[in-house]
């Protein structure tokens, strides 16, 4: 056996103080994790909204609570900013010159050159930004609805620029493998793109489709809410996610949002069209294909194989028991 091949890995040293700005899902999910995980020394959350602060105390999520968004960062080093994307650039003007020369800044917005953006022009010297995006989340929203496994096995897109400090952008990893993340880099650019069609249309297309079947004269939402199949079911799942977030989003990534919805009406129109003439051999050569990408999604661990997507099922009663 090679001396190398002895030689244990170094112990990655934990933060010494993170800040988190908005414990919401994500935010209050990253403070579980960093405390269960042993990832910083002193959690510090920070939050306008009183109702939220008061849970964050009572379910013990930070060392240090406050509204005070300047004070709460300083001497952190490591603040991830945990808002929606349109305000962002907001805080971050709000905290720059109260961080620590050679502190971390990021984020978890889901839109990367807008975020960019908004903070390249007001970061102080001194403080690295690196962009994330943890690539999980659930419809629910609030400190109570954040778990420590959250990130566990989802991937986590960094956006750092070309050239950003490199031990910034290994903080910034360290957190999110510590937290269970797989971590990928990529450009704001290219994950704007990718973000549209994987995930920002798809909302799009459920917020549609619900509100579609809320206005249908012809069926009553008594009925739309009593005979929801499995398909309607989890698209209203989709389109019970954050509305704020959801608009900031939209407003965000336009551009890649609308070269996505353009691309997705040309594929409709082809499909419909299929319909409308009978062609059953488009029909089953597209599902063919799409069942395929299902399949590589539950074979790569982002999504489980369980009939009903693993969803509890109700026991059965039986009449007279």
């Amino acid at each position: 056996m090679s001396e190398a091949a002895t030689l244990s890995e170094p112990a990655k040293q934990p933060l010494s103080r993170l800040a988190i700005v908005g414990l919401g899902l994500i935010g209050s999910s990253i403070a579980r994790g960093a405390r269960q995980y042993g990832l910083a020394d002193t959690i510090v959350a920070i939050d306008q909204d009183e109702g939220v602060r008061e849970r964050v105390s009572a379910l013990g999520l930070a060392d240090h609570v406050t509204a005070d968004a300047a004070e709460g960062v300083a001497g952190a080093d490591l603040v991830i900013l945990c808002v929606p994307v349109g305000a962002v650039g907001i805080v971050a003007a709000a905290i720059q010159g109260r961080m620590k020369p050679g502190a971390v800044l990021s984020d978890v917005g889901s839109v990367k050159g807008a975020v960019v953006a908004a903070v390249a022009p007001v970061l102080s010297e001194g403080v690295a930004f690196v962009p994330g995006h943890p690539v999980a989340g659930t419809e629910y929203s609030g400190p109570d609805s954040g778990f420590s496994t959250l990130f566990s096995g989802r991937w986590c897109i960094l956006t750092p620029a070309e050239d950003a400090d490199a031990a910034a952008v290994a903080t910034v990893r360290q957190l999110w493998e510590g937290l269970g993340a797989i971590v990928e880099t990529m450009s704001p650019e290219h994950h704007d793109l990718v973000l549209a069609i994987t995930s920002h249309v798809p909302h799009l297309i459920a917020y549609n489709i619900v509100g579609t079947a809320a206005d249908l004269e012809a069926v009553t939402q008594s009925e739309v809410i009593k005979f929801s199949a499995g398909g309607f079911r989890d698209f209203t799942r989709i389109a019970a996610s954050d509305p704020t977030m959801w608009r900031d989003v939209f407003l965000t990534n336009k551009d890649a949002v609308l070269e996505m919805l353009g691309r997705f009406n040309e594929d409709l129109a082809a499909l419909a069209r299929a319909i409308r003439w009978g062609d059953g051999e488009a029909l089953h050569d597209l599902f063919t294909r799409t069942r395929a990408i299902r399949r590589g999604i539950v074979a790569m661990g982002q999504e489980t194989a369980e009939p009903d997507f693993g969803r509890a099922r109700p026991q059965a009663t039986r009449k007279g028991a």
